[in-house]
């Protein structure tokens, strides 16, 4: 069962059933950036307004959708009634500084996957299917019904229908719909290019798990603090176990098996410079940090972060 912190509801609406789309994360950065140049916080109506069809170049669902992808994308967050872009967006999108001004590395879809399904806060759904759907092939209606046993577990109300529309949009996510009625449709979601689910039948999907050769060392060794953040553990030590199948890491989400995250992890003492150590001694397998890596997690995550486009 997913545990939910205090007072913390699952969520399972917001994207108004559109899957995320490469362009719109920078779409509602620049918005958003635009007024924080001004000296001002972008007022809420600039997702809302008349105008925000011809700014985003869509429908009006569809900028709400960009609204909520960009929020949970750790894109842009609420700020005095309106929103400000995030020191991430700003590392990723700036023009003139950004990492990937276009959003079109294979480290930034990795990053969003990963903000997207390490956490159960703004889309409940991905992390469900990321962390607790164990069978390697499995069905829309098995998720459905995991997820509406949650909820009365929970004691929420939520409608059936809506749980179908949240996992059909998880879904079509990674696995592009077919025979798609608009080129909004037609399009490759941003997700669809990791290939961490493809479809065998017309209702039955499979997760690929083992080696990602498209993401980044430095996204990894991201994760991985970010993970050991979520955790709310200041320890310097974590065993091999938790990092390939615990809930939320790095393994589950990125659906690695053990030998691909040992590799990973027998790498990050170059990568970080020793501030993150890989140790196997009679059978004990951990991974070890130490410098920023311990003390200054948010400055290591950033460095971790800009190795992931230093070859790009």
């Amino acid at each position: 069962m997913i545990i939910l912190r205090p007072n913390q509801r699952p969520q399972f609406s917001g994207h108004e059933t559109f899957p995320l789309r490469q362009l719109w994360l920078r779409k509602a950065y620049d918005a958003v950036a635009y007024y924080r140049n001004l000296g001002l916080t972008a007022p809420k109506t600039v997702f809302s307004e008349d105008s925000a069809i011809a700014r985003f170049g869509v429908g009006k669902n569809m900028v709400t959708s960009i609204r909520f992808w960009a929020t949970a994308c750790r894109i842009i967050e609420e700020s005095d009634g309106g929103f400000v872009p995030t020191e991430l967006a700003d590392m990723l999108f700036d023009p003139e500084t950004g990492l990937d001004p276009f959003a079109e590395q294979p480290a930034t879809t990795w990053l969003m996957h990963w903000f997207l399904a390490s956490s159960p806060e703004k889309t409940t759904t991905w992390y469900f299917i990321y962390n607790h759907v164990v069978q390697q092939v499995f069905k829309r209606e098995s998720i459905v019904d995991a997820l509406s046993g949650m909820i009365s577990e929970h004691n929420l109300r939520i409608s059936l229908a809506t749980l179908k529309r949240d996992v059909e949009c998880c879904i079509r996510s990674y696995v592009p719909r077919l025979g798609g009625d608009s080129p909004e449709e037609m399009s490759e979601p941003l997700l669809g290019e990791l290939g961490l689910i493809q479809q065998n039948t017309k209702d039955s999907f499979e997760f690929r798990r083992g080696a990602k050769r498209s993401l980044p060392d430095g996204v990894f060794a991201y994760a991985l603090l970010d993970y050991w953040e979520n955790l709310g553990q200041s320890g310097s030590v974590m065993a091999f176990d938790r990092v390939a199948h615990d809930y939320g890491s790095p393994g589950r989400v990125f659906k690695l098996d053990e030998h691909a995250v040992a590799d990973r992890l027998m790498g990050l003492e170059q990568l970080s410079k020793g501030q993150l150590l890989w140790t196997e001694q009679a059978g004990i397998r951990q991974v070890t940090r130490q410098g920023n890596a311990l003390n200054d997690i948010k400055k290591a995550k950033n460095t971790f972060l800009k190795a992931a486009y230093a070859k790009a």
